[in-house]
């Protein structure tokens, strides 16, 4: 009888310490009538990935991917022993005058930075106007308006600021030193809760809106938007709504509001500010390096979580809304052991908590002195993780106002330089 017990528990935790991924079974036939886009690249990683998947059904597909990255190069070399041919892609390339206005914009900015450290404010100012001059996004131009204003104390740079429409950091730092209102922003209720016959969770549905919003006027996309106006769908909603109005409209919508009963505030306004962020609420949403669904997971993550819940699940269920904001709260409870303030905490969602912890450790950063916290703010050399974090921050404390928690950017702001507020890993 104890042998039989033994046994018995032996085979139940062997089950449960299996990878928990069930992959669900793709033909060629059915990735082939696939639009080309990036969801498309998905699922030909994923029949790449099935040991049914034959070398010749292989090569044919790879030529139909839309952009080949590393997990795709990978597993068309293991399945065929050859590297992946070269193709053609169709992503959008940034005109060059934009581009060489922004990378001297860039330089400019960070001239002005070095020449703030070296405490030469006044011509700091001359750098960060002419990286001005050069930015064209609205936030860029924030950025340099906000430092503006810190190397000369120009009270001009701050209503500048406040009539911007931008809700970034730096309009809502210049509403706190003015005692100023926060920018205006949207956030729509829909009684509806369904959009009929679209599938919020597949992916190929959202390449294919994508599709007709490239192949639309603002004016066309602007009445594409209504089709989506429905509770499931905001996202969709939302990001054509933006889109429509060239970003001047700022969308913050709540949805899933019934996934998040139990949570505390910060908790929900976390979750809304990195959402928002990574996919504007998309649920279908693939990233190029395939981070998966509204949260943007890793399929690495994916499989580490659900082997920690013991879940039996398919990749695919990432695009469930619900089951992503489950995720995220079980990994921002990992990361809050740690981390304690959202910028710490975007960071490491963004990049990595082993990247957070080298960069809080570095003396050079995050201390108290001249300039700071906006000075380690800007300094960080992980452009995209420097940028998310910003974004991220401004999302949370706007969140956390819709939620009814008053809150203002300067007083989170501030904490950043007391370790026992903001992490564990400083002393």
């Amino acid at each position: 009888m104890y042998i039989k017990t033994f046994l018995l528990s032996l085979l139940l935790a062997l089950a449960l310490t299996q990878t928990t991924l069930q992959a669900k079974a793709l033909t060629y036939w059915k990735v082939h009538k696939m639009p080309k886009s990036v969801e498309k690249d998905y699922f030909i990683w994923r029949l790449l990935s099935q040991s049914s998947t034959t070398v010749t059904e292989a090569r044919n597909i790879i030529q139909e991917a839309n952009h080949l990255n590393k997990k795709l190069r990978t597993v068309f070399k293991k399945k065929t022993g050859f590297n992946a041919p070269k193709i053609s892609t169709s992503r959008d390339v940034t005109p060059d005058h934009i581009w060489k206005n922004r990378s001297k914009a860039n330089k400019y900015f960070k001239k002005g930075l070095s020449l703030l450290r070296k405490k030469q404010p006044k011509v700091a100012a001359s750098y960060f106007d002419a990286a001005r001059k050069h930015y064209k996004k609205r936030h860029e131009i924030d950025k340099t308006l906000f430092w503006l204003y810190m190397s000369t104390k120009d009270k001009l740079y701050l209503k500048h600021l406040q009539a911007s429409h931008s809700p970034n950091i730096y309009t809502l730092l210049a509403a706190d030193s003015i005692q100023g209102r926060y920018p205006k922003t949207i956030t729509e209720k829909f009684r509806k809760r369904r959009t009929f016959g679209f599938d919020v969770k597949n992916p190929i549905t959202w390449a294919k809106v994508k599709q007709k919003m490239r192949r639309s006027s603002n004016s066309r996309i602007d009445d594409l938007a209504d089709d989506y106006a429905s509770q499931e769908s905001i996202g969709i909603y939302t990001y054509l709504k933006a889109k429509a109005s060239k970003h001047t409209k700022s969308y913050f919508p709540m949805p899933y509001r019934d996934a998040m009963k139990g949570m505390s505030a910060q908790r929900q306004a976390l979750i809304y500010a990195i959402a928002r962020q990574e996919s504007r609420f998309v649920p279908a949403s693939v990233s190029r390096s395939f981070a998966l669904g509204m949260m943007q997971f890793m399929p690495f993550l994916v499989k580490h979580i659900a082997k920690q819940k013991g879940y039996k699940m398919d990749l695919d269920e990432m695009f469930n809304p619900y089951r992503a904001i489950e995720f995220a709260d079980y990994h921002l409870d990992y990361l809050n052991k740690y981390l304690y303030h959202p910028l710490f905490v975007a960071y490491a969602y963004n990049a990595g908590i082993g990247f957070t912890k080298k960069h809080l450790r570095n003396r050079n950063n995050f201390r108290n002195g001249p300039y700071e916290p906006y000075m380690s703010m800007e300094m960080m050399k992980n452009n995209e993780a420097r940028e998310y974090g910003k974004k991220v921050l401004a999302n949370y404390v706007i969140y956390l106002n819709k939620l009814g928690i008053t809150t203002r950017m300067t007083s989170l702001v501030k904490t950043l330089a007391t370790p026992s507020k903001t992490d564990r890993f400083r002393k």
